[in-house]
């Protein structure tokens, strides 16, 4: 291992004229040649794998080759990635077996783990216990580290280092400037990962443990989105066998977002976590209609779970009459009381509907058994197969428990009033009941004009009948905007597994968005669930952060205020225009980002977007559409303001904020909607604007 700086660099270290001996950075070169070298070899040597004698079929052949084609895939050396971002010197061993006998080595940390030909490590896996002091050792607890080196690089190039000596007294303290430049770097592109400036408190959120889930409340920039991801990485990483098994997801508000960080996961070697939205865990139906807000806040509502209930369980009829079974000569009566019996303990079990009904068949045949034997005959369990199978007893089971289609109960309760009266008696008052029935009842599941909440709905129907399957870990992102209900159907995919819970109470941007993370918690079915509160930016420059926080008082008046560590205040203006002169100085506003480095978003109301697109083509300016990828030709994107969440840009040039405002059905809501938008630059921000800007802006 290359030894470390032989002094204290208050400075990025960048190439020198020392002898290559000599000189660390070019030793430091040295080992990422070696290092890339050694990670071409195992790649070659996954692909040189031969199965063929090792399989006892085709289908663990099949088997085999995708996990094999898995590895050489997560063993691509990606050019313009760094391999290593850092490096530890021990003063002791680590007391880990890759680092016995250790005393004083150097770890270089990085996006996976690589190995010489004697499977010595060459750089570590950043989720690895001995990577965690990059992250957390500080000069009050150096964490028996002697020298923490971060690196600097230039399109894939070793270009600079800067050593922080944790030891030393003498060493001031100071901030890392590498640190500081990779935090804001223009973006350029999809999202990007954090592993080299992961701060100690993202750390811990990384790094907690499987057993519980976790609720991140993050101020803009705070990085929630990418600590989300991070953690799962880190937990594929710790328990892969078991979350191999149960499976990874993580949900996004809507395609764009994810679209924008599904990268980052593949960058950390991570191939195999599904991505979704909850309209797409919930796509029983096609959607095509739209709820008025009143309508789908009281379908997101809790309580229509319990009206649901009612609905599924509505179908269950107390038997009329005995259930007469055939078997050769003789004739097996269970009287219609008992089988009332068999129902009712049933239904007292609260078990799922469906599976109540495969279970009824079962119990009538035990029924008749009994009788059997107490007529001297020994039956067997071929025997009560067989009378669970007969005609009579499946007439029984129909009368008494017939199936229920999940999406033609919805349906029906949606469209009759008397029974939707029946079931949410006592439940919905009448006036709820009135906001969510439709005018004109569909004919069948095909031909009606189903609503996102509708088909949240039909899941939630879809659960009371049958089990759905649990996941090892779920990440809800923007997790603020959902309704009790959508809550629900996401609990329903990790009831046997954990969640990591992302959000911003400030940027709920729905009528029904959360009022509590404890009481988000508890739809979910995780209450008592840890909360963790980030609110040091890295993101948001300081000026755009204070001035978007001054909506805070009216918006959450609960929430921590964000500060931004970012050195650079940022670029920041506002502009009054004349509302004659609005496109034109919102496109002015775009040519002057665009003479600057970096990705520009043009941010404005739903309403205005159709003017602007003209205006833009017009002027022969090539605009993107959210999620798209920026490149060197393209690099404005027009966002319409319901679809900026989650999204960042090195400029943003906001359009008129009160069409915002009013474009939402509330003002609380709309004032959120404008909070969001003007906290996603990464680097400045123009607002432009001909209306008033809401009172909570105004100068003072």
């Amino acid at each position: 291992m290359p030894s470390h700086a032989p002094h204290p660099t208050t400075e990025p270290r960048t190439e020198s004229s020392q002898p290559a001996s000599d000189d660390p950075l070019l030793r430091e070169r040295a080992h990422l040649a070696a290092s890339r070298s050694a990670l071409r070899a195992m790649r070659a040597d996954a692909e040189a794998l031969n199965i063929a004698d090792v399989t006892a079929n085709w289908v663990n052949a099949e088997v085999l080759q995708g996990e094999i084609d898995a590895r050489i895939k997560a063993l691509a050396d990606l050019s313009h990635t760094p391999l290593f971002f850092g490096r530890l010197d021990y003063l002791h061993a680590p007391g880990l077996d890759l680092a016995e006998g250790a005393a004083g080595e150097s770890f270089y940390i990085g996006r996976r783990h690589v190995h010489d030909a004697d499977g010595d490590p060459m750089v570590i896996d950043w989720r690895a216990p001995v990577s965690q002091p990059f992250y957390r050792a500080s000069k009050k607890d150096p964490m028996d580290l002697k020298l923490r080196r971060r690196f600097g690089y230039t399109a894939g190039e070793l270009t600079a280092y800067e050593d922080e000596h944790l030891t030393d007294p003498a060493e001031a303290a100071r901030t890392s400037a590498l640190l500081q430049s990779e935090i804001e770097r223009p973006r350029v592109g999809p999202m990007r990962d954090i592993v080299a400036t992961i701060q100690p408190e993202q750390d811990e959120i990384v790094r907690a443990g499987i057993g519980g889930s976790v609720c991140v409340q993050g101020a803009p920039g705070t990085g929630k989105t990418a600590v989300g991801l991070h953690r799962v990485a880190y937990l594929l990483y710790a328990h892969r066998e078991r979350l191999a098994r149960s499976g990874t997801l993580v949900i996004g508000p809507n395609r764009s977002f994810l679209h924008y960080i599904e990268q980052v996961l593949p960058a950390l070697g991570e191939l195999e976590v599904k991505q979704a939205t909850v309209d797409d865990l919930v796509g029983h139906v096609e959607v095509r209609g739209t709820d008025e807000a009143a309508a789908a806040t009281v379908k997101g509502d809790a309580r229509m779970a319990e009206v649901l209930r009612r609905a599924v369980r509505s179908h269950i009829t107390p038997p009329q009459e005995p259930c007469v079974v055939v078997r050769g000569s003789r004739r097996w009566r269970v009287p219609a009381y008992e089988l009332e019996e068999i129902v009712q303990e049933l239904r007292d079990r609260e078990i799922r509907y469906g599976a109540a009904r495969d279970a009824l068949p079962q119990r009538i045949a035990h029924a008749v058994l009994v009788r059997m034997e107490q007529a001297g005959e020994a039956p067997d369990d071929r025997v009560q197969d067989a009378v669970a199978r007969n005609t009579a007893v499946k007439a029984a089971v129909k009368a008494v428990w017939p199936p229920v289609d999940p999406a033609k109960l919805v349906l029906r309760l949606l469209g009759d009033a008397d029974f939707l009266a029946e079931q949410a008696e006592g439940i919905l008052t009448p006036e709820e009941q009135k906001t969510i029935l439709w005018n004109k009842p569909a004919r069948s599941v095909k031909s009606a004009k189903w609503s996102a909440a509708d088909a949240v709905l039909i899941d939630e129907a879809t659960d009371l009948i049958a089990r759905t399957p649990s996941l090892g870990h779920v990440v809800l992102d923007e997790a603020q905007d959902l309704s009790p209900m959508q809550y629900r159907a996401v609990g329903r995919r990790c009831t046997t597994g954990s969640a990591t819970i992302l959000g911003d109470i400030a940027q709920g941007t729905t009528p029904w968005a959360t009022n509590t993370w404890e009481e988000a918690l508890t739809h979910l079915g995780k209450p008592g669930s840890a909360v963790e509160e980030l609110t040091q930016g890295f993101r948001v420059p300081r000026e755009v952060i204070a001035y978007a926080s001054r909506l805070l008082p009216a918006i959450a008046p609960d929430l921590t205020e964000a500060t931004s560590i970012r050195e650079s205040a940022g670029d920041f203006a506002i502009r009054p225009v004349d509302p004659a002169g609005l496109t034109a100085a919102t496109l002015a506003a775009c040519d002057d980002a665009l003479a600057k480095e970096g990705s520009i978003g043009l941010i404005a109301a739903e309403a205005r977007i159709p003017e602007l697109r003209s205006a833009l083509e017009a002027a022969g300016v090539t605009c993107l559409a959210p999620g798209e990828e920026t490149s060197a030709e393209a690099r404005l994107t027009l966002v319409p303001a319901t679809l900026a969440k989650g999204l960042e840009y090195d400029y943003v040039v906001l359009d008129e904020p009160a069409a915002i405002v009013d474009g939402e059905p509330d003002e609380r809501t709309g004032l959120r909607r404008l909070y969001v938008c003007l906290t996603r630059a990464v680097s400045g921000l123009t607002v432009v604007h001909a209306a008033a800007l809401p009172e909570q802006l105004a100068d003072g």
